[in-house]
């Protein structure tokens, strides 16, 4: 199992920066993916940035100019650098970490939530 612990949400104006972090804990496994999705208001929840334990980031093509992604495998965590804040960044961002299971299934595991708002 892996438990997953989100900070660093919270109030920002548009175009003001933030950073997100997330900590794991339980085994985390070399192959796993850490990465973080989001669920804007009435919307459904979306991936926007993924990156393996190799550091190779994948970003949602909307996000990937404004948007950072980075992993310490040491310390199994995973942060989202996000610059040039957006009202429409407005959601709650879900750090995940994604897996292959041996049944070849997709296994999921999902942080809380938290919430990142983006006004004047």
């Amino acid at each position: 199992q892996v438990q997953l612990v989100e900070s660093g949400g919270g109030l920002v104006q548009p175009g003001g920066s933030l950073r997100l972090s997330c900590a794991a804990s339980g085994s985390i496994f070399s192959s796993d993916y850490m990465g973080w999705y989001r669920r804007p208001p009435g919307n459904r929840r979306e991936l926007v940035a993924q990156i393996d334990s190799g550091h190779s980031p994948w970003l949602e093509s909307s996000v990937k100019d404004r948007f950072t992604i980075s992993r310490d495998n040491a310390k199994n965590t995973v942060s989202l650098q996000i610059d040039s804040l957006k009202p429409e960044d407005t959601a709650v961002y879900y750090c995940n970490v994604w897996r292959r299971g041996v049944d070849g299934s997709n296994v999921n595991f999902w942080g809380q939530g938290i919430q990142v708002t983006v006004a004047s």
